[in-house]
């Protein structure tokens, strides 16, 4: 047994700062309040310090395609935006393959030294399609750190997506892919447009991919319903090696960029549900990245909850509260979609 195989790593590196997008949301502040929060309420000498290494461009081409990592270089150098949401500066690709290198470090983390850890790394990665980067992302961190831990040996890779919005590149990425389970609960109607029920994957992949779009407004209940009632069971089912987190925290209340409310003890329950997948699974496996989330204030509370729970802090599990009846029907039409593939309760 390694020495610090009990422990939490948090995968961090100063040079996040550096992709330079002035005011717009995705900005540094968030990773600076984050580090903060953790520092001055002692978190952080509780957690394993990892520091990444930048991705090389080979891991970027499990997922990308290599004209578009080209693209991405030349618009760094030229400080030319990928697309009008995604700001490119001069140091945005060398940070680019450094948070690709945060994704894929996680998951050498609880390969080799602890037992989970989490990423805190920018730009996002969620949105990037193979040939495309959008919505704030330049290469999509989560999906090639999937391609790093098959490359392990960790075959199955459970990747569980609880951003605001839909992951459209992790989707894209997976869609005929059987040894990929990817799940996502998004804000639906919302950007970037996909995500609904019936996208269930194709070919050898069709039921590897469960949407789960829920209304502005779903808060705690319904959130907790969809992965209580879809991702357990259909997880337990796939039996993971390994579990992969998308985690973007813009679906708490007062975010800015989306309509849900969700309070941080809300994402505790998910991280605590994600948890115990991977304990059952994959010997506690479990390697979060961060993605959205945009207000400064809420942000870091909503980090450490979770981090809480992935020290092996037991949450209230607030099953109690029942989701409101058009959030209810929601998660009832995803689960008559998914149980033509899973066992559902």
């Amino acid at each position: 047994m390694h020495p610090h195989k009990n422990r939490t790593g948090i995968v961090y590196h100063s040079d996040y700062l550096l992709h330079d997008t002035g005011l717009h949301p995705e900005n540094k502040e968030r990773l600076i309040s984050i580090i903060s929060h953790l520092t001055k309420t002692g978190m952080l000498e509780k957690l394993e310090m990892i520091t990444p290494g930048k991705a090389k461009v080979f891991e970027l081409e499990y997922i990308h395609h290599k004209d578009y990592i080209e693209k991405a270089r030349g618009h760094s150098e030229m400080k030319l935006q990928l697309d009008p949401d995604t700001i490119m500066s001069g140091d945005s690709y060398d940070v680019a393959m450094l948070a690709a290198g945060g994704a894929i470090t996680a998951v050498d983390s609880v390969h080799d030294t602890v037992e989970n850890s989490f990423a805190l790394v920018r730009p996002p990665g969620h949105h990037a399609t193979p040939g495309r980067g959008m919505g704030f992302c330049i290469f999509n961190n989560i999906a090639i750190a999937a391609r790093h831990a098959q490359k392990k040996g960790m075959k199955r890779v459970l990747i569980v997506d609880w951003d605001v919005h839909h992951g459209n590149g992790t989707q894209e990425a997976f869609y005929e892919d059987p040894s990929v389970l990817y799940f996502s609960t998004h804000q639906y109607p919302h950007f970037p447009g996909t995500g609904w029920l019936d996208e269930v994957g194709k070919g050898d992949g069709a039921g590897f991919n469960i949407n789960v779009p829920l209304p502005p407004g779903t808060n705690d209940a319904g959130f907790i319903a969809a992965f209580e009632e879809i991702l357990l069971p259909a997880a337990l089912e796939f039996a993971p090696d390994i579990v992969l987190v998308s985690a973007g925290f813009d679906g708490c209340t007062g975010d800015g960029l989306a309509r849900m409310n969700m309070s941080a003890g809300g994402f505790a329950v998910l991280a605590s549900i994600s948890r115990s997948i991977a304990m059952e699974s994959c010997a506690g496996r479990l390697a979060a990245v961060l993605e959205g989330g945009y207000n400064t204030v809420i942000l870091p509370h909503a980090i450490s909850s979770v981090l809480e729970v992935f020290m092996g802090r037991e949450t209230m599990q607030m099953r109690h509260s029942t989701p409101d009846p058009q959030v209810r029907k929601r998660v009832d039409e995803v689960k008559k979609v998914q149980s033509l593939f899973w066992n559902l309760r």
